[in-house]
C-alpha cells in the first residue's frame, strides 16, 4: 500500500513543501510508479528507494523508481521516497500506482485516502500553536514582541516606547 506520511508546507503562498510517501509491502519490490494529483512534484529522493540503490525520476505529478542492478526493496513499512513540490491544492490523491515484483509482475496496490490538511503551526510550545492544524506550514513563532504580538517585529526605541520613533542624539 501507499500512504501519505509527514507533509510540510514551507511556503503557503506558492504551495511548496515536502511530503513523505510511505510504502507498506509484504514482498520485495523491484520497481514503482505512481501519480499524485493536486501538486507539481519538483524532486524525489531518499527513503528506502535511495537506501536500496534505486534510480528515482519525477516530474509534474509522476514518480518512477527502479534499479539498474536488479536490487529490490525488502518487505517493510517505511518511507519509500520524499517529494518536494509546489502548487499544492487543498487535496492530494494517489492514482495509477504500480509496484512490481522481481519477475516483473505487478502487485495489487491499495492507496490511503486523499490527504487534505489545514496548514498552521503544529508545535505546542509555540505562541501561535494552532490545534486545528494538520500540516506544519513553518509559521511557528516562539516570542512576543513589545506590542505583545506573537512573532511580531515591533521594537522599543531608545526612549523605551514600543514602535516609537525616538532616535539617539
Amino acid at each position: 500500500s501507499l500512504s501519505f506520511g509527514n507533509v510540510i508546507i514551507t511556503d503557503s503562498d506558492s504551495g511548496s513543501g515536502t511530503l513523505d510517501v510511505i510504502m507498506n509491502n509484504e514482498f520485495d519490490v523491484a520497481g514503482f510508479e505512481f501519480r499524485i494529483s493536486g501538486l507539481v512534484i519538483t524532486d524525489a529522493y531518499g527513503g528506502s528507494s535511495e537506501a536500496n540503490g534505486f534510480e528515482v525520476s519525477s516530474g509534474n505529478a509522476v514518480v518512477i523508481g527502479f534499479s539498474f542492478s536488479g536490487a529490490t526493496i525488502p518487505p517493510g513499512n517505511m518511507t519509500l521516497v520524499t517529494l518536494e513540490f509546489t502548487n499544492a491544492s487543498d487535496e492530494l490523491c494517489f492514482s495509477n500506482a504500480v509496484l512490481s515484483s522481481p519477475d516483473a509482475t505487478g502487485y495489487e496496490v491499495d492507496y490511503s485516502d486523499c490527504f487534505s490538511g489545514t496548514p498552521g503551526c503544529m508545535d505546542e510550545s509555540a505562541c501561535n500553536y494552532d490545534a486545528d492544524a494538520t500540516v506544519d506550514n513553518g509559521s511557528c513563532a516562539y516570542e512576543y514582541d513589545c506590542a505583545n504580538e506573537c512573532g511580531g517585529s515591533a521594537e522599543e526605541d531608545c526612549a523605551g516606547e514600543c514602535n516609537g520613533s525616538a532616535l539617539i542624539d
